[in-house]
């Protein structure tokens, strides 16, 4: 395992839910999804009322999850890209996964599970000084106009 792969693994662990993207009739999604990092692949929980798992299920995805909302000074974010494959969890994995939500968009939650092994790993540390802060980087506390810059 590479030094991406090993501080990836030691990142996922610290938070439980990411982003799961791939296309589905050519159109890109992301849905949420739960994790677990087991061995060399990472389990994902995902509710099938979506449908995405459909389309996930031998298909190459990403899927990513940060620390962004955590309040931590320095933010890091990870992706992991792979071949997404239908699995039925062990005992153990489904112990490791605990209890899922009552509900996803008004839906008893209903659990599919799927095992990526990645092929490419990325992770991304945005590292602050003593005294700087991120509040409002996810751009929902910040005071005054938004400018945006545009080409002309």
């Amino acid at each position: 395992m590479s030094t991406d792969d090993l501080r990836a693994i030691e990142l996922l662990n610290r938070v439980r839910y990411g982003r799961v993207a791939t296309s589905m009739r050519a159109m890109p999604f992301v849905a949420p999804a739960r994790h677990l990092v087991m061995d060399d692949s990472v389990v994902l929980r995902m509710h099938r009322g979506m449908g995405y798992h459909r389309a996930c299920s031998g298909s190459v995805v990403a899927y990513g999850a940060d620390n962004f909302n955590t309040g931590e000074r320095d933010l890091w974010s990870v992706q992991l890209t792979g071949t997404a494959k239908m699995i039925t969890p062990t005992d153990h994995e489904l112990a490791l996964f605990g209890g899922g939500p009552h509900h996803v968009d008004g839906e008893p939650f209903d659990a599919v599970y799927m095992s990526m092994t990645p092929q490419f790993t990325t992770v991304h540390v945005l590292e602050y000084g003593a005294g700087e802060t991120t509040a409002g980087a996810a751009g929902t506390t910040g005071s005054g106009p938004r400018h945006d810059q545009h080409a002309e």
